[in-house]
């Protein structure tokens, strides 16, 4: 069966401190492996929500690779373009967070299967749903980034839509003009999905207003989606724009939250839900992963879904 959603990008494990406050540059504890990676938490999170799903990627033939795979497949996830490399080390992230909520990754990316995958073009990927992009993705390595692209415009020739969360993470920009990066996304971008600090770097507008009305002047958008954290997020058209409060939970751990928006978005539109039920799904799959501890342990499903927010999938 096509998939309703693929995406392209690393696949790695992460490695995370267990409380706050501990500095990476200092022996000490660490939990995990957890599986990881942005795009992996997305595809991971739509197949959960019962959206046909698949990713094109790279992992060691280690352990770690086990962890992820195994993790993916458990959940439904389309993996047979992801392969295994002998011999190589699956990526990997270690994170701490201090005690103001702002995190300090430091990534093992480059040079690892995570960068690795090659877009050799498949019937499979005709005409997909969406062909969701991830901004970190395109910033880890050039040759990689390329080869995004290249799937990327299979799936857009082919009539499917693009996505994009930019997931800006500057520690990877190593400099290059991040309209560079990321510009041939957003010249093919159907749905955005970025944060206030991306959308205002995309844009050049500090007012999200003024910033989402330039982004539709410019290239051809249908919807911006704008996620604000526990403030909630704010979807933009070019009629209306629409404010959804969040569901507050108990914050654990932010890692992988708007990854999991996100997904839940996607699945939303693919089941042909009004705008703003996709909104009030992707921030119930964003607050139930921020109340795990881990990038990908959020109690996502149907069915949680659906006694967070209300709405019936049937």
């Amino acid at each position: 069966m096509m998939a309703g959603i693929w995406t392209m990008g690393e696949i790695l494990v992460e490695i995370m401190r267990p409380r706050a406050g501990m500095a990476l540059d200092e022996a000490g504890e660490f939990l995990g492996p957890f599986p990881s990676g942005a795009p992996a938490i997305f595809i991971d999170a739509a197949a959960r929500l019962g959206c046909p799903a698949g990713i094109i990627g790279g992992v060691g033939e280690d352990d770690f690779g086990r962890c992820v795979l195994n993790r993916l497949l458990a959940d439904g996830v389309d993996c047979r373009y992801v392969r295994q490399y002998p011999g190589a080390a699956t990526a990997v992230a270690f994170v701490t967070y201090f005690a103001d909520g702002s995190r300090k990754f430091l990534y093992h990316i480059d040079r690892t299967p995570a960068v690795w995958a090659a877009f050799a073009g498949s019937e499979d990927l005709k005409q997909p749903d969406f062909f969701h992009v991830m901004g970190c993705s395109l910033m880890a390595n050039e040759d990689f980034r390329l080869e995004i692209l290249r799937a990327m415009q299979f799936v857009w020739q082919g009539g499917g839509r693009i996505s994009f969360d930019p997931n800006i993470r500057p520690e990877l920009l190593r400099g290059r003009p991040l309209d560079a990066v990321v510009g041939p996304v957003l010249e093919r971008c159907a749905v955005l999905l970025p944060g206030t600090a991306e959308l205002a770097l995309l844009s050049g507008e500090a007012d999200p207003q003024a910033g989402a009305e330039r982004l539709f002047g410019r290239f051809p958008l249908e919807v911006i989606v704008l996620k604000r954290g526990q403030r909630g997020c704010t979807v933009f058209t070019r009629a209306q724009t629409v404010e959804i409060p969040a569901y507050p939970v108990q914050e654990v751990d932010p890692t992988g939250a708007g990854d999991c928006f996100d997904a839940g978005f996607l699945v939303g539109m693919i089941a042909g839900r009004p705008l703003e039920e996709c909104a009030r799904i992707a921030a119930a799959a964003g607050a139930l992963n921020a109340a795990a501890f881990g990038p990908m342990e959020g109690q996502i499903s149907r069915q949680s879904v659906a006694a967070m927010t209300g709405i019936c999938w049937e």
